[in-house]
C-alpha cells in the first residue's frame, strides 16, 4: 500500500505506525476510505495528582510514550477497534461491534450506564471502550450523529497499568482522530472534557481531568500548570489552563515505572475519592448551619485556604465513618461519578485532608519551580521536600501508596541533591504505577541507578521515563489516502 500523507515532524512511533500502516491497512480497513490520525502522548504527574477531581492546581508534562490512533469511517454498521504494540510486547487485541448494538429501541444512544455494560460484557473487548466510546460520546453530547461505523487502528508505545495516563492518551487519541476526520474543530479543552466522559462514562473509572488536558495541550520540554475547576464566572470550560513552564535550565522531571500496576478504577481509589466528596459535604452543611452563603467556588475542597480548614473545620470531620452513617446524616454527595457504599468505612478526615493541602503544595512548587528558573537553586531542594511531603499523603492520608513505590521514593532521598536527585512522589492514581523524579538534566545515570537497586532488591524491572513530547493539539493531526503515490498535500 502507498500513501499520500500531509508533511509531518516525524518520530519514531509514528514512523512504525505508517510502516504498519503500509502493510496492514488493506486488511485492517475498507479500501479506498481516507484515514485520520491523532497521536497523543502519556504524562508525568510532577505535584498535584488525585487533588484533580477537588479542583486542585496541577503540574503535568507530556511523556515520550505516547498512542497514535487512525480513523476511517465504513460504508456499513460496523465499528471495528484494533490495538497493537509498537514495542511488539503483546498480541493484537480486536474488537467489533454493530453501531445498532449502542441504540436503543427508538434510535437514540443508550444510556452511558447500558453501554459500560456493553462493553464489559466481553472481557476481551473491554479494553475498546477507550476507543470506540469516542463514537458514543461525542453522539450523546450532541456533536455528530452516526449513520454509518468506522474502524480505529491502536498504535501504541505506552505502559499500561504504570500510572502515566496511558489510557487517557488512548482516548485523546482516538477522540483527536475521530473528530478531525468528521470535520469537527473542537477545542483543547473541551476535547479534554469529551475525552474525560468516556473514561468516566464508558470505561467506567473515575478518573478527573487532568490527565486528558495534559495529553491534548502539553507541550514539549514543558509542565503545564491547570486548575481542575471552571474559572471564575464561567462555567463554559470543566478547567482553567495557567500556563505551559519550561523547567529550570539544566533540571528534568523523569519517571520510573515500579512495574506494580495501577488502576483509576481500582477500589482504593474510588474510596480516597468518596471520602474526599464526603468531607466536603460535611463542610457544605456546616456552612448551611452558619448561615454562610454558598458560592460556586465551594464546590472545590481546594477552594479553601489550609488556615481556614484548619481553624474551622477539621475538627468537624470524623476520622473514619461508614457509609450508612454518612447517608443517614447527609445523603449522597455532589460526585457525579462516584457513590458512597452504605456497607464501607471510610477514612474521611484524613481523605478530606490530602486534597485541601495538596493545592497549597502544588501552588508552592510551581513558586519553588520559578525560583529556580530564575537562579535560585536552593529552590529546588524546596521542591523536592514538597515532593516527598505528597508522596508521604498518597500513602498516609488517602491509602494509595505501597512498598514499591516507598522503596523508589526512598532511594531517591538516600542519593539526594549530592547526587543530583531533589525530589520524588508517586504519580497519579497511586497504588503502583511511576515516581516521579525532580532532577538534575545530567543526573539519568543516578536515576537509573536507583532503578538497578529497585530491581535487585524487588525482582521487578523498573523503566525509566526519560523523554517528552508534544500533545495531541501541538502535534497535529495526520491525514493520508491509501491507494495513490506518496506525496505530500
Amino acid at each position: 500500500m502507498e500513501l499520500t500523507k500531509e508533511p509531518d515532524r516525524r518520530d519514531e512511533l509514528l514512523k512504525g505506525f505508517e510502516d504498519y500502516l503500509r502493510r496492514e491497512a488493506d486488511r485492517v480497513f475498507q479500501l479506498g476510505r481516507a484515514i485520520t490520525a491523532g497521536r497523543a502522548p502519556a504524562r508525568v504527574d510532577c505535584m498535584g495528582g488525585i487533588a484533580d477531581y477537588s479542583g486542585s492546581v496541577v503540574f503535568e508534562g507530556p511523556l515520550r510514550r505516547a498512542a497514535v490512533a487512525a480513523f476511517p469511517p465504513r460504508d456499513d454498521m460496523l465499528l471495528q477497534a484494533l490495538s497493537v504494540s509498537a514495542d511488539a510486547d503483546d498480541e493484537p487485541r480486536r474488537a467489533q461491534f454493530d453501531l445498532r448494538a449502542f441504540r436503543d429501541g427508538d434510535g437514540q444512544m443508550k444510556s452511558y450506564e447500558e453501554l459500560s455494560a456493553l462493553f464489559a460484557r466481553d472481557p476481551e473487548a473491554a479494553w475498546s471502550a477507550n476507543v470506540l466510546g469516542a463514537v458514543a460520546v461525542l453522539e450523546k453530547e450532541g456533536l455528530h450523529r452516526f449513520e454509518h461505523g468506522g474502524s480505529f487502528l491502536l498504535w501504541r508505545d505506552l505502559p499500561l497499568g504504570a500510572g502515566v495516563g496511558s489510557s487517557a492518551a488512548m482516548q485523546v487519541a482516538a477522540m483527536f482522530a475521530l473528530a478531525e476526520g468528521l470535520g469537527l474543530k473542537v477545542p483543547g479543552v473541551r476535547l479534554s472534557a469529551l475525552a474525560q466522559a468516556v473514561e468516566n462514562n464508558v470505561v467506567g473509572a473515575p478518573c478527573g481531568i487532568m490527565d486528558q488536558v495534559t495529553s491534548a495541550l502539553g507541550e514539549a520540554g514543558k509542565l503545564l500548570a491547570l486548575r481542575c475547576q471552571p474559572p471564575a464566572g464561567s462555567a463554559a470550560d470543566p478547567c482553567e489552563l495557567l500556563g505551559q513552564h519550561e523547567l529550570p535550565p539544566g533540571v528534568k522531571v523523569f519517571g520510573i515505572n515500579s512495574r506494580v500496576h495501577h488502576s483509576v478504577a481500582g477500589t482504593a481509589y474510588a474510596t480516597a475519592r468518596i471520602s474526599a466528596f464526603m468531607g466536603l459535604e460535611i463542610i457544605l452543611t456546616e456552612k448551611q448551619k452558619r448561615a454562610e452563603p454558598i458560592a460556586e467556588a465551594d464546590a472545590y475542597l481546594c477552594n479553601i485556604e489550609p488556615r481556614r480548614y484548619v481553624e474551622q473545620f477539621r475538627h468537624l470531620i470524623p476520622e473514619r465513618m461508614t457509609g450508612a452513617d454518612f447517608l443517614d446524616r447527609f445523603g449522597e454527595t455532589t460526585d457525579p461519578v462516584t457513590t458512597v457504599d452504605p456497607g464501607a468505612t471510610y477514612c474521611v478526615r484524613a481523605g478530606t485532608d490530602h486534597p485541601v493541602f495538596e493545592n497549597y503544595r502544588v501552588q508552592a512548587f510551581i513558586e519553588c519551580m520559578d525560583r529556580a528558573h530564575a537562579g535560585d537553586r536552593t529552590a529546588l531542594v524546596e521542591a523536592g521536600g514538597l515532593m516527598f511531603a505528597s508522596h508521604w499523603s498518597y500513602g498516609w492520608n488517602c491509602g494509595l501508596g505501597c512498598e514499591e513505590t516507598d522503596l523508589l521514593a526512598r532511594l531517591v532521598r538516600e542519593r539526594g541533591p549530592e547526587r543530583g536527585l531533589y525530589g520524588a512522589r508517586i504519580s497519579g492514581g497511586g497504588s503502583g504505577g511511576t515516581v516521579a523524579v525532580l532532577a538534575e538534566a545530567d543526573a539519568e545515570e543516578a536515576v537509573r541507578e536507583v532503578a538497578a537497586e529497585y530491581e535487585a532488591r524487588t525482582g521487578r524491572k523498573a523503566d525509566v521515563f526519560a523523554g517528552t513530547s508534544p500533545g495531541a493539539y501541538a502535534f497535529g493531526p495526520r491525514r493520508y489516502r491509501p491507494g495513490k503515490e506518496a506525496a505530500g498535500e
